[in-house]
């Protein structure tokens, strides 16, 4: 695996790119407008020669049909070229993915969205306008270039702009969207920092190295219905934030197979046994041999080893740091690891969902 330490804490510098790029066919009068407000935004890339020989390195390997791990800024992502099949089986070899779960497209401008989806809706428009870049994927029907292999043989292909420079130009200097599931095996913790990476996919062409993720939490997955739009998975966007651009209500969830990721009962685990706290716990687990993650400091005993991560009650800074918590009580002496639940308000309700897919049933 090759490694480049692109020295995270000196990525923004005063060189300014913006995001856009020329239109290249015409779309919906709301895609342009939020296309146009996208391309006014600057974006800030690494002007640094470790940082420009990462994108280069890194992009040559997308290229060449490899997998790159990258930042966003929601979890680190394990990418390939979106377009090229063979790219896209690697991830699933590499993460011991199963076929049936699909991928999310992240790409770097509004025009590479037409090229992948045929959706015209107007709401696009408005929705990448308000969130976009930003965590929020959205379900849409697909068009014939994007494989098959990415969507897992669905009609639709879930697309995401990140908002991180690396990822962005990651994206732009390899010409081509880029297919990435979270950068870890599959149904276990997500990653968010590279060197959660190098330790569990040792497998990866190349890792960069944009520090520690500022969001912490997949992103929200949006499919858009003609009365309306359903969340299938929540995240650091919340109901609240689409109802804002969206007012139709949003509906629930139907059962049925996974359309896009992170839809399954069982996913983000720790490798050690991991439970949501309730009393009666500590009558079957010796709390000496556990680990606590407490949201504000309130501990219902004395454990082996003990994460506070969020003192002031803040329920964003408990989500940038759920995972480095589980991971380093994963990586440490402790023999069960158990959390504290949350409040299940804004996006409480997206880490709960993360929890209680990671947890063990309680029997």
């Amino acid at each position: 695996m090759k490694q480049l330490n692109t020295r995270p804490g000196l990525l923004i510098y005063p060189c300014k790119k913006r995001l856009g790029r020329p239109w290249v066919t015409e779309i919906t009068a709301a895609l342009v407008h939020a296309a146009t407000s996208i391309a006014d935004k600057d974006l800030f890339l690494p002007q640094i020669p470790d940082a420009m020989t990462a994108l280069e390195n890194a992009a040559k390997i997308i290229k060449e049909g490899g997998v790159v791990a990258f930042p966003t800024e929601t979890v680190y992502g394990l990418g390939a070229n979106a377009l090229n099949p063979m790219a896209v089986a690697r991830i699933f070899e590499v993460k011991q993915r199963p076929s049936f779960d699909p991928l999310i497209v992240h790409i770097a401008d509004l025009p590479q969205l037409e090229e992948l989806s045929t959706s015209r809706d107007p709401r696009i428009g408005k929705l990448a306008e308000a969130f976009w870049p930003g965590p929020l994927t959205l379900i849409l029907p697909k068009t014939d270039l994007v494989p098959d292999i990415v969507t897992s043989g669905l009609p639709t292909v879930g697309i995401r702009m990140p908002d991180h420079p690396l990822a962005l130009g990651l994206i732009r200097a390899s010409g081509c969207p880029i297919a990435a599931p979270s950068a870890n095996k599959f149904g276990r913790l997500s990653p968010t920092r590279a060197a959660h990476v190098e330790r569990h996919l040792p497998e990866v062409d190349f890792v960069l190295d944009g520090g520690t993720t500022r969001v912490g939490l997949e992103s929200t997955i949006v499919r858009l219905e003609p009365d309306g739009f359903v969340v299938l998975r929540p995240g650091g966007i919340t109901r609240e934030d689409l109802v804002t651009v969206l007012p139709e209500s949003a509906k629930t969830i139907e059962s049925g197979g996974p359309e896009a990721p992170g839809m399954l009962d069982s996913h983000y685990s720790p490798s050690k046994p991991f439970y949501l706290y309730r009393p009666e716990i500590l009558k079957r687990i010796d709390p000496l041999k556990a680990g606590f993650i407490s949201f504000k400091g309130e501990m219902p005993a004395s454990f082996l080893q003990t994460r506070t991560l969020a003192p002031k009650g803040d329920l964003k800074e408990y989500a940038t740091k759920i995972f480095s918590a589980l991971h380093e009580l994963q990586e440490s002496d402790v023999e069960v690891i158990i959390a504290e639940p949350l409040p299940e308000t804004g996006i409480g309700i997206a880490i709960m969902d993360r929890l209680r897919k990671a947890a063990h049933p309680w029997q």
